[in-house]
């Protein structure tokens, strides 16, 4: 599976929007965390996520609080690099919060590629 820098920019866009609109709105987090495949599909005007994908949306704003989420553990041999990322990483940048997050969305999609489902859903 190749991630590319437009996925990758995809994902985090797609997560920050999120997060910015559930800050800004109490409304829409409630919607979010009571119904978040109807309201992600609201949120990105694209079609809903598959019935076999389950998404779980937990208020973690609480600072008395820390939250730890394990997840799905990941065979790290089928995550590829794009030549993009590979030069970046030899030329010394740090990727890992990207790599992290596709990582997570992959973790999510189980079966599916998350390149694929990037670019269907988000």
């Amino acid at each position: 599976m190749k991630i590319t820098q437009v996925q990758q920019e995809k994902v985090e866009n797609f997560y920050k929007g999120i997060i910015d609109k559930s800050w800004e709105s109490d409304t829409f987090k409630a919607s979010l965390i009571a119904n978040p495949k109807a309201t992600i599909k609201e949120f990105t005007g694209k079609e809903a996520l598959p019935d076999n994908i389950n998404v779980v949306v937990e208020d973690q704003s609480d600072s008395n609080v820390i939250y730890l989420n394990i997840p799905r553990q990941v065979d790290m041999g089928d995550l590829e690099l794009s030549d993009e990322q590979l030069e970046q990483v030899a030329g010394g940048l740090v990727v890992t919060g990207t790599v992290v997050a596709i990582v997570t969305i992959g973790s999510l999609v189980g079966g599916f590629g998350a390149a694929a489902l990037l670019d269907k859903y988000f």
